[in-house]
């Protein structure tokens, strides 16, 4: 992969193109702080587990895009691995609620530490404004974001209700 010089620009499909690359090197920095024993699926569970603390299987379905069953295979290898707790609703059997472990919640505080560690590498050898200009732009990114996820997974929480 070729990174080319970027200049600020303020053509979103600009921004978009950056933010793509960005993305796509973080990947690659993180590629270096291994997520075993989880899989990249399995990280994805992890990290809407952390923010939906005993969603059910049907919404963390929804959240992944993907089929119950399929969910629920990936959630059984979590299981087996520490990482995830299952428990039955109070107010439904029927209905199995997920939420992440001791061990899970160690386990991404780990992943965290050894992440933010590489980006530190990176960091340090910006200037002190363009480290700055980043931490307002990612601030405000994260902010529409994580409103985004909130709001999506509300939706498919009650359209499955």
């Amino acid at each position: 992969m070729t990174v080319t010089a970027f200049h600020p620009r303020r053509e979103p499909n600009e921004v978009a193109r950056v933010t793509a690359t960005a993305a796509e090197l973080l990947e690659v920095l993180w590629g270096r702080a291994s997520t075993a024993p989880a899989s990249a699926s399995q990280l994805r569970v992890l990290l809407i587990l952390e923010h939906h603390e005993h969603i059910n299987l049907r919404n963390l379905a929804a959240a992944l895009a993907s089929t119950p069953p399929s969910t629920s295979r990936l959630c059984d290898r979590l299981q087996a691995a520490g990482l995830i707790e299952r428990e039955v609703s109070a107010s439904d059997r029927r209905e199995v609620r997920l939420h992440l472990s001791t061990r899970g919640q160690a386990f991404l505080a780990d992943l965290r530490t050894r992440r933010e560690s590489t980006l530190q590498d990176v960091l340090d050898q910006m200037s002190a404004p363009d480290r700055h200009a980043l931490l307002y732009g990612l601030e405000a990114f994260c902010a529409v974001v994580t409103a985004q996820i909130h709001d999506d997974t509300e939706e498919s929480g009650s359209q499955t209700a």
